[in-house]
Formats: C-alpha cells, sequence, structure tokens
C-alpha cells in the first residue's frame, strides 16, 4: 500500500535529527511541554537477558542505579515468584508486567495470574503468536482466547494485554491481522503493549492506531529504528518520539517500557535509552 510506504519514508526521514538525542530531547524550547514521568519509565528485563542469566541482583541494582523505577518481568532465570520478588524490592524496582506464552493462558492460567500478584505486576503480557496461527481465521480464534483470560486477569485485579510484532501486521486474506485482534477482543478485558520499532517497521503509524482505537495501549514498548532497519537505543534511531507520545490522551498510555533486542553493551544501551527519556520533552 502506497500509504504504508509513504509513513515509513517519513519515519526515516527524520533520521538526520533524531541522532545522538538531537530534536527528541532538545531544552529550552520544549521546558513548557510534557515529558515521561519518571516514576513511569521502565526497561523489559529482555534487554539485559544476557546480564540476567549470570547477576540477576547486580544486574537489577545496576538498571536502578541508571534511574529505572519499573521494569518488564521476561522469565524468571530459574528463580520462584517469590525469590525473583524479593530481587525487585532489594533493588527498589516495580514489576509493571509479566510475559507470559500463549500456553501460559491455556494451561493453569489462575495459577500464572497469582504469580503475576507475587511479582507486584499491573498487566500480565502474552508477547507473540506462533506461526500456525497467522490466519484470519487464528487471529478470530485467539482474539475469543484473549477474551476469556482477560476476563479473568481483570477479575483478579490484572490488565491482560498483547504485544505486536511485525508480523502482527501482515494483511492475510484482506485483513491486517493486528485488526482482527482490536476488533474482535473486548476493551473491557483486553489491551494492547504496543511496541512501537516492530508497528513502525511493518509501515504502519502507531498514532493512526491510536486514534482508531482510542484509549487501548497503556503500555508502550519504547523501542528505536536505525536508519537500515536495525535495533538502536532510544534517541539515537529514527523514531519520532515527541509526535508519538503527544497522543498520549488518545493512546490511554501509563507505562513507558524501554527495549533493546541486541544491544551490544547491554547496561550502555539501557542508560543511553534512560537519558532520552528523562530528557525528551513533548
Amino acid at each position: 500500500m502506497s500509504t504504508r510506504r509513504d509513513f515509513l519514508r517519513l519515519a526515516l526521514g527524520s533520521a538526520a535529527v533524531a541522532g545522538a538525542g538531537g530534536l527528541l530531547t532538545g531544552g529550552t524550547a520544549f521546558a513548557d511541554q510534557k515529558r515521561v514521568p519518571p516514576g513511569h519509565i521502565g526497561i523489559q528485563l529482555y534487554t539485559v537477558r544476557s546480564l540476567m542469566a549470570d547477576d540477576p541482583q547486580g544486574t537489577l541494582d545496576a538498571l536502578a542505579g541508571i534511574g529505572y523505577s519499573t521494569v518488564g518481568v521476561s522469565g524468571l532465570y530459574g528463580h520462584t515468584p517469590q525469590r525473583f520478588r524479593a530481587m525487585l524490592d532489594n533493588a527498589g524496582l516495580r514489576a509493571v508486567l509479566t510475559h507470559l506464552s500463549l500456553d501460559a493462558i491455556r494451561g493453569d492460567w489462575q495459577r500464572e495470574l497469582e504469580h503475576a500478584h507475587v511479582l507486584g505486576a499491573e498487566s500480565v503480557v502474552v508477547p507473540s503468536l506462533p506461526g500456525s496461527l497467522w490466519t484470519p481465521d487464528g487471529y478470530r480464534q485467539v482474539a475469543a482466547e484473549f477474551n476469556v483470560a482477560g476476563q479473568a486477569a481483570r477479575e483478579a485485579g490484572l490488565r491482560f494485554l498483547y504485544h505486536n510484532h511485525d508480523f502482527d501486521f501482515r494483511t492475510v486474506d484482506g485483513r491486517v491481522l493486528y485488526d482482527i485482534l482490536l476488533t474482535e477482543t473486548d476493551p473491557a478485558y483486553v489491551g494492547f503493549e504496543i511496541d512501537l520499532y516492530w508497528a513502525i517497521h511493518a509501515g504502519y503509524d502507531p498514532v493512526d492506531y491510536f486514534r482508531r482505537y482510542p484509549g487501548r495501549f497503556p503500555v508502550f514498548h519504547v523501542k528505536d529504528r536505525a536508519e537500515d532497519g536495525s535495533f538502536a537505543d532510544v534517541g539515537y534511531g529514527t523514531i519520532d518520539f515527541r509526535r508519538i507520545f503527544r497522543q498520549r490522551r488518545w493512546s490511554g498510555v501509563k507505562e513507558y517500557v524501554v527495549e533493546h533486542d541486541q544491544p551490544a553493551d547491554p547496561l550502555a544501551s539501557a542508560r543511553r535509552s534512560y537519558g532520552t527519556l528523562r530528557r525528551l520533552r513533548f
């Protein structure tokens, strides 16, 4: 679609001003504008997975030292929920969400919800769908399952979300798969953790989704895109986060969770991305 190509070209066109924080983090010109609430800047622990495997407490302490207030949990690295929560508490971090597989909601879902409570999470998130379901019928089936799982989560005092990748924006038989989830899930029970990188990488505008489905995106995965399409630290790529964040009332965003899928130096990446979000004004 030409509109998709035009949008992606526009997104990439911001590269000249986005590098090294650039326009995203300008100073006095943005003094009276909004900023990301510091208490709602988090990081998906997938970003530091190599460090978490060897030294989870030290890694969590380092993230807190950078300034992060929250984390998104990506597995427990062999620890019990109780032990993992203790490590978070020791570091002074709060788990705003935990990623759980589709198999988890098809298994002992009540136990998973109990574990999420132990972690202190506010949201339970399905992070991906298997390729066998990448059809309109597959997404309709999943939407029905999400409604049931989401109702149980809400009854347990938790929010149920889905996290997208680029494959969710495939058009199959004339339907964008992601749109099926949005239209066939109940907003009372199912929300979305929108991964800004993957939406833009697929050629779609997150702001368009906020306008079409207001209030359904309480969590942003804040991930930047380099000119060549690879991952970048937040503020050092091509994505115009100021434009996206200005739509906070339409999106319903509450939490801003940094992620980088392939950082060369996880803590250095975490530090650079955090710095951008603290300086950013919109």
